[in-house]
């Protein structure tokens, strides 16, 4: 077979592996980047984290993901569920440490009062 004969025709296997191969990168970055927020300890990052509300739709040009890739997938699939309860909890706790705040800067504080009763 010449290089020519083996060149990728559009929509062909390899054409669709190397698409999948790009967007499961993507993905990937996505993970790694929400990751670092947690690790770093950046509030304001993971916040905007919890706010994206929107799911992923794999591009309808892509075809089915194949059969070669299936287990990075999965692997993937896994991060990003792991990563998902990571930034949950952090978010609760977050609130919780919020209202915690909130409640003790409005309180009233108590004031000292000494009398000295030698008078």
């Amino acid at each position: 077979m010449t290089a020519l004969q083996r060149v990728s025709l559009p929509g062909s296997e390899d054409e669709r592996r190397e698409e999948w191969t790009l967007v499961l990168e993507e993905m990937e970055g996505e993970v790694i980047d929400a990751e670092r927020s947690i690790r770093g300890n950046r509030a304001e990052e993971i916040a905007a984290w919890g706010r994206r509300m929107e799911d992923w739709v794999p591009p309808s040009a892509l075809g089915p993901l194949p059969m070669d890739l299936r287990e990075r997938a999965a692997r993937l699939l896994q991060h990003q569920l792991a990563v998902a309860e990571e930034l949950v909890e952090r978010i609760t706790q977050s609130q919780r440490q919020r209202d915690l705040a909130a409640r003790m800067a409005y309180r009233p504080r108590p004031v000292a009062a000494f009398v000295d009763r030698a008078l």
